[in-house]
């Protein structure tokens, strides 16, 4: 489900609000509503207090590990501050969406005495939580969900996005395919908000510049286990290739039994990038080898300062980093630039400063800039390729800037 709002739930149940476990991490110490409440001028010294909300538990744990993996490698780089203000980050857990997540952020709103939030898997979460940071006048940079509402119709000025929007990565590919010349296309998604926004996205700018749908298939959300049916109808439309978008336990099991159906020699499949992200990749092997995805960030981008962040996630974690670390280390970086600028820690000197910060130029996926409180940033297209064992997402090419739609 999240946005990756995509993985199937697949665990019962969901905590309640009075299992939520809050902790204080980080450099500084101290327990919640215990703020130290040293110097936080403009001038700087003093503590700024962030409430980190990510989940801890459930089937989006993963996403979290990676998110927290992010957070945690910006700060030990940095020497646990920002600016000139040590950081204490209050970790708070979403769950598996806002029946969790809406409750925790509003105990670090009330009890927490945050001065920014960061983090978010789930759209419904981030969506659900709008009003409350705007009427405490908190900062909140999301850093992953990327239901489109989030930063316009349900726009705040106290609500930021260092991730993606559905529809910015979807459009991506559909305006490269029309513009290769690819096609007819059909189209598949989960049938929620996400998929919904994902297959508006493709077909609109993939019939922009030319392109031609085959058709089109919403399927069951978190119900679909055999996709023979949509596998069959998609062979019988006509199409040449076609674009999906599915991530977790569904991304798994659509690529390996669109190979197990035999499409995978026929028609070629894309999707946007979560198709192949992350854990999912190991999990289908050989079949999502030769997958082609669209997403703003891959191990493999080749700049100075994704190598230097993939070399550091390697050691401090033994593991590759996925998109939802890069999101949530972005999202350090750029509060961090803010409270540099920032006059004071209030809500209102921290939002006018990240409206002023510009292009951020050391960017793992490479330099974007704020464009109505979201990304516009490279998007890339990649392919899965099997590298002596490891299979990558590697860039094939850069798909350009793309703001949200």
């Amino acid at each position: 489900m999240p946005l990756p709002e995509s993985f199937r739930p697949r665990l019962p149940g969901i905590l309640t609000a009075g299992m939520l476990a809050l902790a204080l991490s980080a450099c500084g110490g101290g327990s919640l509503g215990e703020k130290d409440t040293g110097d936080a001028g403009g001038d700087g010294g003093g503590t700024v207090r962030v409430g980190l909300v990510i989940p801890q538990a459930g089937v989006y744990t993963p996403l979290g590990v990676d998110m927290q993996n992010g957070w945690n490698l910006w700060l030990d780089q940095h020497d646990g501050k920002m600016g000139d203000y040590t950081v204490e980050t209050v970790t708070a857990d979403e769950g598996e969406g806002p029946d969790t997540g809406v409750p925790a952020i509003q105990r670090l709103l009330t009890e927490g005495d945050v001065d920014a939030l960061v983090g978010i898997v789930n759209s419904a979460t981030a969506l659900g939580v709008a009003e409350q940071v705007t009427e405490a006048e908190t900062p909140l940079l999301i850093a992953n969900a990327g239901a489109g509402p989030i930063t316009k119709d349900a726009g705040s000025p106290y609500v930021w996005r260092t991730s993606f929007t559905n529809a910015q990565i979807a459009a991506a590919m559909g305006e490269h395919l029309a513009e290769e010349g690819v096609g007819p296309v059909y189209v598949m998604a989960p049938d929620y908000a996400a998929g919904q926004e994902v297959v508006a996205g493709f077909i609109e700018a993939f019939e922009a510049g030319g392109g031609t749908v085959a058709g089109q298939a919403l399927t069951p959300f978190g119900k679909t286990q055999d996709f023979q049916p949509f596998l069959s109808g998609a062979q019988a439309s006509g199409a040449k290739a076609v674009f999906v978008f599915y991530a977790g336990g569904e991304a798994v099991s659509f690529v390996k039994q669109y190979a197990d159906f035999g499409l995978k020699d026929t028609l070629p499949l894309y999707g946007s990038g979560f198709l192949t992200e992350g854990g999912v990749l190991a999990a289908q092997g050989e079949a999502a080898v030769g997958v082609q995805t669209a997403l703003h960030y891959s191990t493999e981008i080749d700049n100075e300062s994704n190598k230097e962040f993939v070399e550091a996630y390697r050691e401090a974690y033994d593991a590759l980093p996925t998109v939802y670390a890069v999101q949530a280390y972005d999202a350090a970086n750029v509060l961090a630039r803010a409270l540099k600028e920032s006059t004071d820690l209030t809500g209102k000197a921290i939002t006018d400063a990240l409206d002023g910060l510009g292009t951020i130029d050391d960017s793992p996926r490479g330099p974007w800039s704020f464009n109505g409180q979201t990304p516009e940033q490279t998007i890339y297209l990649r392919e899965v390729t099997d590298e002596g064992g490891t299979l990558l997402n590697s860039v094939v090419t850069d798909l350009g800037v793309h703001a949200q739609p």
